[in-house]
């Protein structure tokens, strides 16, 4: 959990956040993966490299919004009005918040990232026994044509009985888990993107509530401008968005699943005895992730809030 003063101010600190972070994605010997992958996951590999990419900017986009944070907080204290300098301060606390609701975006995008890779792991698993449905139909076809009397052809044709119902049984899993992942993946991002925009836009109408409280009029050379007299109004806005997030629920409705119903093999309970010729990585063996909480559970264990009088706290989303 993270703690922040009331201001965020360098404290002639001139390191920003940007600056001190590490990028996250760098070319390794993991990214030539894309070249190996099966036929049938190439796809969906390009499509989870590239919210990959996107992931990364979101990120970057976190840690620059903190270090504007910082800077205008510093621009105000360097102009000596006392009014530009308290609202300057404190609109710098709503731009860091906003900031953190980035990297929080961030993190839930991964997650969604990880449940389109339960899809990638179970079509490269399903490969295998397409391409050798594939290649014992071509044998027979060329035994066919060359001899078409040879024995060979009747123990040809049972290994392709066994490996159609081998690849029946595969493609069914591949159909159940496609489905259901792809509508908790969705069901993830789409939450993650409410969370964001509602939170955002509740922090910018406190923004523009301290905002207001600058005076603008007018001054004639010579005259001087009254003392800001609205130091504790201020705070008190940083105090309701503290409370707004800290209340904040998700609004949208819930995107029910009858995926249930489904066995650790990937397929109904009722057929779950008759799926074991097929390899276990096909069935969401070892390389498969483990199950997300759904996006309700998640949001229970989450919040945002500052703190009140002294600072603000940023709690993000507890990963399970």
């Amino acid at each position: 959990m993270m703690n922040r003063s009331l201001s965020v101010r360098s404290k002639k600190s001139h390191d920003s956040p940007a600056e001190k972070s590490t990028p996250k994605h760098r070319f390794t010997m993991a990214s030539l993966r894309g070249m190996q992958q099966p036929e049938l996951s190439k796809k969906l590999f390009k499509i989870i490299k590239s919210e990959n990419h996107a992931i990364g900017a979101y990120e970057s986009a976190s840690r620059e919004r903190i270090s504007i944070a910082s800077q205008i907080s510093d621009w105000g204290e360097a102009t000596g009005d006392d009014s530009i300098s308290d609202i300057s301060d404190k609109v710098g606390v709503l731009l860091s918040e906003m900031g953190e609701q980035e990297d929080l975006f961030a993190q839930n995008l991964e997650d969604y990232r990880s449940v389109l890779k339960q899809i990638r792991n179970t079509e490269s698993s399903v490969q295998p026994s397409r391409d050798n449905k594939a290649k014992i139909t071509d044998e027979i076809q060329k035994l066919k044509y060359k001899e078409p009397q040879s024995t060979k052809l009747v123990q040809l044709e049972q290994e392709l009985v066994r490996a159609e119902a081998q690849n029946l049984v595969a493609e069914a899993q591949l159909t159940n888990i496609t489905r259901q992942k792809l509508k908790e993946a969705y069901d993830l991002h789409s939450a993650a993107v409410i969370e964001r925009g509602e939170k955002q836009i509740l922090l910018a109408r406190h923004m523009r509530r301290l905002v207001q409280l600058l005076d603008d009029t007018p001054l004639v050379p010579g005259d001087v401008r009254p003392a800001f007299e609205h130091s504790a109004q201020a705070r008190q806005v940083l105090n309701d968005a503290e409370e707004d997030l800290r209340e904040w629920q998700p609004s949208f409705d819930a995107i029910t699943s009858s995926a249930t119903e489904m066995g650790s093999n990937l397929m109904p309970a009722s057929v779950a005895g008759d799926t074991s010729t097929v390899e276990p990585s096909v069935a969401g063996g070892e390389d498969a992730p483990a199950q997300l909480e759904s996006p309700q559970e998640k949001r229970d264990m989450t919040g945002s809030t500052m703190v009140q009088g002294e600072g603000y706290q940023q709690q993000g989303y507890q990963q399970q």
